[in-house]
């Protein structure tokens, strides 16, 4: 990736800036400083400042925006490695409802299977029992 050229005005002043950032992107850059500086230059008392004092707090209004930028930037990806670990949990406890559910429907086939063997054998046992009766009955 080659170095690229732009131009850029703030503050009513034109620079030429290089880098590997595309222009958009810069002009936006630019775009944002001037909205700093224009916010800086309409507030009460701001013209009796001197250059160096401007400039300073100008500095740290847009460190001020950076750092609470990125604060909320490590809260969201707190969250999201949060909701991360819940989703995770949620397969597993999906996954484990899943294996107990399994377990359960072959006990349930089991004593279905169960229950026929005993209702055979029952059957069996009745019809023996009504033949010994009927047998000692004749």
């Amino acid at each position: 990736m080659s170095a690229k050229k732009s131009e850029v005005l703030i503050g009513g002043r034109v620079y030429t800036l290089s880098g590997y950032e595309e222009e958009e992107y810069l002009q936006k850059v630019a775009a944002y400083i001037n909205n700093k500086l224009t916010e800086f230059s309409e507030m009460e008392g701001a013209a009796h400042l001197s250059a160096d004092m401007r400039a300073t707090l100008i500095e740290l209004n847009i460190a001020d925006d950076f750092f609470k930028a990125k604060d909320t930037i490590e809260k969201q990806e707190a969250d999201i490695e949060r909701k991360d670990k819940e989703i995770y949990d949620l397969k597993h406890d999906r996954i484990s409802e899943q294996i107990r559910i399994e377990t359960l429907e072959e006990n349930v086939r089991n004593l279905e299977t169960e229950n026929k063997e005993l209702k055979a054998i029952k059957a069996k046992l009745e019809a023996s029992l009504e033949e010994s009766l009927l047998g000692s009955l004749n």
